[in-house]
């Protein structure tokens, strides 16, 4: 472990040409095998363009660093079946935080994609500036001194939460902002934690796990709408995660489709955001229930109703009320026209809906199919499948684990 994963810029500085290069090769290495699992000795000389008695050397080379272990048999093409090598459970750690609007989720997690150590999800409410982050960094301090690993195999943290974020700078300008004169916010989580941190938008994050582990993978023209109390989208376009010039690529619950709307945190009224958002189905439901309607919501008190919860709405709605049924019927309605936008604009194979708004896809999905069939070309909406995620609630927090171990591995490979 140390002598790859743990080698400090200024040592790999001071390798030979012949031992760099085996650097590198030993770290491209791990990072295939993670992405793509086990593999064959075969495979890696294929891959990496090298020979069988070179692979097998770093092979074991990593084996014996306690990195890389035999896993089984591959297929034989006729003879003796090739080993498969992947890496050993528990080699290495990854911290992963989904920052949510009003609560925050953490779990360690082996680069085998299981979970080593889950906290409880946190009831911590996101600011606008650093109030919170003390708070983030004792819990998630507290959660790896109880899972006991060696904090040396911990080679990096995941941080996902809303905002417009630009990960290169590592700034969320809508929460947890810094000014330019501080640390970036990326460069006060490094220095809490004494390790690297990647911070990213959260539904950029669920788009990589859809991509590496979800309905998203081996496709090449993808939409992910991640819908919790905000709104957020991930592109792949041929292949590849796009993220614009900036990072912001994909602001969809921002763009003003309602006239006369809601006045949104960005600052324009209407938009998708305020009309078609786990915030927006609390609104409208606050609304009903203050003039009136006839719905089971308004058995709770005056405080409950201020502290309403989107998952009470859907409930509602499971349960047979037809006020709760309405809202939800109207919010996808609003989001159907929406989404008949971006299939015009992308022509997507595949637009999944993922967080908590679309666990509520019985009463969503028709309205949307419905709005999509009105506002659509049909050349164009015959060729999109609207799926929901089968990697639920846990999809931002696994994409915030992927970006680590993505990212990790060039950020050592960088100084070689």
């Amino acid at each position: 472990m140390d002598s790859l994963l743990a080698l400090e810029a200024t040592h790999v500085a001071r390798l030979s040409n012949s031992e760099r290069k085996k650097h590198v090769f030993k770290l491209m290495i791990v990072k295939h095998l993670y992405i793509k699992g086990a593999k064959t000795n075969a495979d890696i000389c294929t891959r990496f363009n090298i020979s069988s008695p070179t692979s097998t050397a770093l092979l074991n080379e990593l084996a014996t660093e306690g990195l890389v272990e035999k896993q089984g048999r591959g297929k034989s093409l006729g003879g003796r079946k090739p080993d498969l090598y992947g890496l050993c459970d528990r080699s290495l750690f990854v911290l992963s935080i989904q920052i949510e609007q009003y609560k925050t989720r953490l779990a360690l997690f082996d680069n085998n994609n299981r979970v080593v150590e889950q906290a409880q999800i946190i009831a911590i409410e996101l600011t606008e500036d650093l109030g919170t982050l003390n708070q983030i960094c004792q819990h998630a301090n507290e959660l790896v001194r109880n899972s006991g690993i060696d904090t040396k195999k911990l080679v990096g943290i995941g941080i996902s939460m809303p905002g417009l974020i630009s990960s290169k700078d590592g700034i969320n300008h809508t929460y947890l902002r810094t000014t330019k004169e501080t640390e970036s916010l990326q460069q006060l989580f490094e220095r809490r934690f004494n390790k690297p941190v990647f911070i990213g938008n959260d539904a950029k994050s669920a788009t990589l796990a859809e991509y590496r582990f979800g309905l998203a993978h081996g496709r090449r023209d993808v939409l992910v709408l991640s819908m919790d109390w905000g709104m957020g989208m991930g592109i792949i376009l041929d292949g590849k995660l796009r993220s614009g010039t900036s990072g912001f690529a994909g602001e969809f619950g921002h763009i003003p489709l309602v006239e006369g709307g809601v006045l949104c945190y960005c600052g324009k009224r209407g938009c998708l955001e305020t009309a078609a958002s786990g915030s927006a189905i609390v609104r409208l439901a606050k609304k009903g229930i203050q003039d009136g309607h006839s719905t089971q919501l308004s058995q709770l008190t005056g405080p409950e109703i201020q502290q309403l919860q989107l998952e009470q709405v859907v409930n509602a709605a499971t349960a047979g009320d037809q006020f709760a049924i309405n809202i939800l019927a109207e919010v996808g309605t609003t989001l159907g026209k929406g989404i008949a936008i971006l299939i015009q604009l992308f022509n997507p194979e595949l637009l999944i809906l993922g967080g908590e708004v679309a666990e509520a896809k019985q009463f969503l999905l028709p309205a949307i199919q419905q709005s999509i069939n009105t506002y659509c070309m049909t050349q164009l909406r015959e060729k999109t499948s609207i799926v929901v995620s089968e990697l639920g609630s846990n999809a931002v927090i696994l994409g915030s684990v992927a970006t680590v171990m993505e990212n990790i591995f060039e950020s050592y490979l960088e100084p070689a």
